[in-house]
């Protein structure tokens, strides 16, 4: 799901005055309490962060193992 700056935005202000009715990516999202938008807030910002290009956000786990002949 593509996020924007103003999505971001909204959440942060809907934290700021308690609303828990929030505008994201073009629809009406109602949050249950604080903790649900402070959750919702920090995956926007993550998302908006992630580099550009790499679903998976620039990190990657290899793992390597080697044969021995013994």
């Amino acid at each position: 799901m593509a996020y924007t700056q103003s999505d971001l935005d909204n959440v942060r202000q809907a934290i700021a005055t308690g609303e828990k009715s929030v505008m994201v990516n073009g629809r009406r999202v109602e949050y249950r309490d604080m903790s649900e938008l402070l959750q919702a807030e920090a995956h926007i910002e993550a998302e908006l962060n992630r580099p550009v290009g790499d679903p998976r956000g620039g990190f990657r786990r290899f793992r390597f193992t080697t044969l021995r002949g013994d």
